[in-house]
């Protein structure tokens, strides 16, 4: 059985792109078949268009397709991404996470395989906090949390973040190579226990 896994983000200037991009690789590593997908942009035009970064980033992924609650139904695990804001999920990715409530009505989302990743400016720019909170939505539906922890090296390369991937963007330009490398590991632990929970269900 192939499973199937869905990586739903948020990025404005891009950090969480290539982190999710990196997540996806990771899990097709293990023959998952990925559907890689952004939330729907909430900012007016004019306020992308301020910032050239994110202008760039809006261009540059225009052919990602965009989540549908179909995408959730249809994966086995779902890994969520979003930047820090004030230590809280992006509206745009928590707007998608409350259009969920008919098919968290229906026990739809529950008992499939979920974690996170994030990403901030500053080493304390609530990476943990964003994450969490996170968390609390997944755990209403039911979801089986299954985070990164302290399984892998490559974890204390990145920065040793045991609830998810996150990266540390100083103005260096993106995630760093081990940050990419976690969440590559990231995305390979999720599609290796989504299919241990499938098998058992056979």
């Amino acid at each position: 059985m192939t499973v199937k896994v869905a990586v739903i983000y948020y990025s404005a200037t891009g950090n969480v792109h290539e982190l999710a991009q990196a997540i996806k690789e990771g899990a097709e590593e293990t023959g998952a078949e990925v559907r890689l997908r952004k939330v729907h942009e909430l900012a007016p035009e004019e306020a992308i268009k301020s910032n050239q970064g994110w202008y760039d980033h809006a261009l540059m992924t225009e052919d990602v397709p965009e989540a549908q609650l179909e995408d959730l139904e249809w994966a086995d695990a779902y890994v969520f991404g979003t930047p820090t804001r004030f230590g809280n999920v992006s509206a745009q990715l928590k707007q998608f996470l409350d259009t969920t409530g008919g098919l968290w009505f229906q026990g739809k989302l529950a008992d499939k395989v979920v974690s996170g990743f994030t990403s901030a400016q500053n080493a304390h720019g609530g990476q943990e906090s964003t994450l969490l909170s996170m968390y609390t939505v997944f755990m209403h539906w039911g979801a089986i949390l299954v985070t990164p922890g302290y399984t892998d090296p490559v974890l204390f390369e990145s920065g040793g973040n045991p609830y998810g991937t996150s990266s540390t963007d100083g103005g260096e330009g993106g995630p760093s190579e081990q940050e990419l490398a976690a969440a590559r590991y990231q995305g390979k632990r999720i599609a290796e226990k989504a299919a241990l929970l499938a098998g058992s269900r056979v």
